[in-house]
C-alpha cells in the first residue's frame, strides 16, 4: 500500500502537527459542512464565526490558499448579511 506523503504544519513555536493532505482535506470539509448547516438554519453570525476559525486554522497550518478561501467566503457572506439600504 502506498502511504500519502506527510505534511508538517507549524502549530506553535514549540509544537509541530504532522497531517497528510487527505487529513487536511477532511478537516476543511468538516468545517465547510458545519458552516453550511449554520447557513441553512439562517445562523449567519455562527457561520461567520466558523469561517473565521477555519481561516485561523488554515493560517496556523501554513495553508495560505485555504486561508484565502475562508477570507473570501467571509467577505461574501458579510456583504450579503448587511441589510440593504
Amino acid at each position: 500500500m502506498i502511504e500519502p506523503s506527510r505534511i508538517v504544519s507549524r502549530v506553535s513555536l514549540l509544537e509541530f502537527d504532522v497531517m497528510n493532505a487527505a487529513e487536511k482535506g477532511e478537516l476543511y470539509a468538516r468545517i465547510f459542512r458545519k458552516i453550511g448547516v449554520y447557513l441553512g438554519k439562517g445562523e449567519i453570525p455562527r457561520a461567520l464565526k466558523e469561517l473565521d476559525e477555519g481561516m485561523k486554522i488554515a493560517e496556523r497550518n501554513g495553508d495560505s490558499k485555504m486561508a484565502a478561501r475562508f477570507r473570501l467566503e467571509i467577505s461574501i457572506l458579510s456583504k450579503t448579511a448587511e441589510p440593504a439600504k
